[in-house]
């Protein structure tokens, strides 16, 4: 690279690669290929991509992780912390942060529409592809939560509450960094994603927890169910699962990364130390109730 060039524009042409790499190539067969290869069970394959990964990926920190004998890259992947790992707020006038995650875009919602990134907007009904739901959260407040790579996969309930049903949404599997995010239009509505009403037993309101799919990361599992979502179902598909959370308890998972969304109605407020980029651990308060 030119060593006359400015920062800024240094900082554009890496920019500018990271999306062609990372966006342009078959991204749902690439998806799925990525996905069988990281099943593969052979010790020194494994050892060697988690070297690889360490040295290529900063934040792989396997010091939390329950087991670190794994059989597969899928199984660090989808790793569980050791007991006690996390402290849950237990204060029952916060939601917590559902899991571990850089802080993206938050704010109040304009009308029923957010922000993908600054100067970005994107439209709640076509994320949700329903109007009358979007409605509901008018004015209210949403948040990114990205997971990195190299992060705990695993998200779990922010409050005591319960969910009736949930929509999984079919979609695409564009990466959903900045770059990404910068560049293409409503992204979050078009990837694969789940939409999940989860209502809170204190005050039965509910609040819409939305875990978005990326490349290389198509695939959400969300316990109660016997197999896991992913690019093979059509779409838009609901599904009764009936299931009871207490504050902390494990939800599901991400077989990779990717991001979870997050909206609730408009008596709510974020907290006060919520900062953008700021990494948040789960159980961490995260917005406090009406």
């Amino acid at each position: 690279m030119d060593g006359n060039l400015k920062p800024v524009e240094k900082f554009r042409i890496i920019e500018a690669l990271n999306f062609f790499f990372t966006n342009r190539f078959p991204r749902r067969l690439l998806t799925q290929l990525f996905g069988k290869i990281s099943h593969v069970e052979n010790p020194l394959f494994v050892r060697l991509s988690l070297y690889l990964w360490q040295v290529f990926s900063s934040g792989l920190d396997l010091s939390e992780a329950k087991e670190r004998n794994f059989k597969s890259i899928h199984q660090c992947f989808i790793r569980e912390l050791k007991p006690g790992s996390r402290k849950i707020d237990l204060n029952p006038k916060y939601l917590t942060s559902p899991c571990d995650a850089i802080v993206g875009a938050h704010g109040r919602l304009d009308g029923i529409e957010a922000l993908q990134i600054k100067g970005a907007p994107y439209s709640l009904a076509a994320l949700l592809n329903d109007e009358t739901l979007a409605s509901r959260y008018r004015n209210g407040l949403f948040i990114t939560l990205r997971l990195r790579s190299t992060m705990y996969h695993r998200f779990h309930a922010p409050a005591d509450g319960r969910i009736e049903n949930l929509t999984y949404q079919s979609g695409d599997t564009w990466n959903v960094n900045a770059p990404a995010l910068k560049r293409v239009p409503e992204l979050f509505c078009k990837n694969e994603r789940l939409i999940i009403p989860f209502e809170l037993a204190a005050s039965r309101e509910t609040v819409l927890i939305v875990p978005v799919a990326a490349v290389l990361v198509a695939s959400i599992q969300i316990h109660g169910l016997d197999k896991a979502f992913d690019l093979e179902y059509g779409d838009p598909m609901p599904i009764t699962l009936n299931g009871s959370y207490k504050k902390g308890n494990e939800m599901g998972y991400f077989h990779h990364g990717s991001t979870i969304l997050l909206f609730t109605p408009d008596t709510f407020c974020f907290d006060s130390t919520l900062k953008q980029g700021a990494l948040i651990k789960y159980g961490q308060p995260l917005i406090r109730t009406a």
